[in-house]
């Protein structure tokens, strides 16, 4: 390398200099780039009937005739005739779900027990469908951490947890998560509302 830098009179320092140069992105834009790098499937929608028109595209795309929702909220974007609602755990249905808060800095996606009740992320379906909004970006885990316990001050939720991991077959070496693995097939609405 150093030899057609050489050749090409190229300088040493310059070259360096610009390799450590940083791009500062927007919050969402840093999330986006993070959750997408990870093998996350993102839909960026503007209006709530963009939120619906995706779902439905997203259930038709992978056939997918139930879904489990635990949220009575998030049952107004579905259309009941053409598609199935569950309420009870079922590992082969897809699990519809808003979240916390977005970790810009990682792309991941913070759940809690207010999304999760008492059930452990690996525990559910391998695919899933997040409802977020782009208020609900934080840059890093400490800062999500703290808006939970600022917005629920009387009753802080259990069960804080995140997904790491948008492919299925992804070979984790980390020993600390040997057989609980949380890596979801996810799918990302997020709503802009700011």
């Amino acid at each position: 390398m150093k030899f057609f830098k050489k050749l090409f009179n190229i300088p040493i320092k310059e070259d360096k200099e610009i390799q450590k140069q940083e791009v500062d992105l927007s919050l969402d834009d840093l999330f986006v780039h993070n959750f997408i790098e990870k093998g996350g499937k993102f839909l960026y929608c503007l209006k709530k009937e963009e939120i619906k028109q995706n779902i439905s595209s997203i259930l038709s795309e992978n056939n997918w005739k139930k879904v489990l929702v635990n949220n009575k909220e998030l049952k107004t974007f579905f259309n009941e005739k053409e598609i199935l609602l569950d309420s009870d755990l079922k590992k082969s249905i897809p699990f519809f779900t808003t979240c916390e808060h977005l970790i810009a800095d990682n792309g991941d996606i913070l759940f809690s027990s207010n999304q999760l009740k008492s059930t452990k992320l690996s525990e559910f379906s391998e695919n899933f469908i997040v409802y977020a909004t782009t208020s609900q970006l934080v840059k890093n885990t400490g800062e999500g951490l703290t808006g939970i316990k600022t917005r629920y001050k009387e009753s802080i939720p259990t069960n804080i947890s995140s997904v790491k991991n948008y492919e299925i077959n992804k070979n984790d070496d980390n020993f600390l998560n040997y057989g609980n693995s949380n890596s979801k097939n996810l799918y990302l609405l997020l709503l802009e509302d700011l």
